[in-house]
């Protein structure tokens, strides 16, 4: 039995679809049991004979996180303690969901999964003090760091694209942070993928789509592929800027380009282009648009501005 975590979320919901799709037997909780709450924790699995859990729960607000940093903290860290220790306690396999943010930003080279962290943010600091909570109650435990994440339910980068294209005549977007966008199926497909077969490969991972991208290029490809599927239809010029002309309350990883070496090496897993993954979602987005999209905000970040 699999116990998913955050069932509602962009990436949880991805993950859901493929259990149903596989037939897997799994219980799924959001907000309805307190992830900072231990003891709804242990009665919650206690129901069930759980052998695999997975967290895709977490908070993710960057800039709130700076003024909300106990319960941030309550969210990333000590709530995936409660999840580990209560997976240690059942015998069960953990699949904890991390961040690029856990970096700093200042290497050139691809982040590999053993380079030191060194968060420079409320939201980055809890990530990492998650990730270490998980390490230090279990070993058997995988922690998928990603970045840039965009899927079919709840806000998010691609998403703000769009709705700024059909909206703005000029849209501004930071040139100088670095990273791979991930659609969040082919994370949820990852994650299944290290379940299904039962993996003993315990450890630190990373899994984002392929390719080396800005913000800025990646809108470019974004309002290229609208176009051609006809979700906007008028012209939109796109304006590079720079990160200091996009000020934030909280500084962004300038290379957020997680190597996906090992994954590949250890697990099988290959990771495809972010542009093809980009155009399957701009085509479904047309094609069979969800119906439970949640309301984007009446004044949507224009950059970089999404953690998990």
């Amino acid at each position: 039995m699999i116990w998913l975590i955050g069932n509602r979320g962009m990436l949880g919901s991805d993950v859901e679809v493929l259990l149903k799709r596989d037939y897997q037997p799994y219980i799924a909780s959001d907000i309805d049991v307190d992830i900072t709450d231990f003891k709804a924790l242990r009665d919650f699995i206690a129901r069930s004979d759980v052998s695999w859990i997975i967290n895709c729960s977490a908070y993710t607000a960057v800039d709130n996180a700076e003024d909300e940093r106990d319960k941030t903290f309550a969210i990333n860290a000590d709530g995936a303690h409660n999840i580990a220790c209560v997976a240690a306690a059942a015998g069960a396999a953990l699949v904890h969901v991390s961040t690029d943010y856990v970096f700093d930003g200042e290497k050139s080279e691809p982040y590999l999964e053993e380079d030191t962290p060194n968060p420079i943010g409320v939201y980055g600091l809890s990530k990492l003090a998650g990730e270490r909570h998980v390490a230090s109650a279990m070993g058997r435990y995988f922690i998928i760091r990603t970045a840039w994440l965009y899927g079919h339910r709840g806000n998010n980068f691609v998403r703000t694209m769009l709705r700024l294209f059909s909206e703005r005549d000029e849209v501004r977007v930071v040139a100088d942070q670095w990273g791979s966008p991930t659609f969040t199926k082919d994370l949820a497909a990852a994650i299944i993928s290290i379940i299904s077969g039962n993996s003993t490969r315990y450890g630190i991972y990373h899994f984002t789509n392929e390719g080396r991208t800005t913000w800025y290029d990646f809108a470019r490809e974004i309002y290229t592929l609208a176009r051609n599927y006809r979700r906007v239809d008028r012209e939109v010029r796109i304006i590079p800027i720079t990160t200091e002309e996009y000020p934030t309350k909280v500084k962004r990883p300038r290379n957020s380009y997680l190597s996906k070496d090992k994954i590949r090496r250890v697990m099988g897993i290959e990771c495809r282009d972010w542009r093809d993954a980009l155009e399957e979602y701009v085509r479904e987005m047309t094609s069979h648009p969800p119906a439970d999209f949640s309301p984007m905000p009446p004044n949507p970040p224009e950059g970089g501005l999404f953690g998990l």
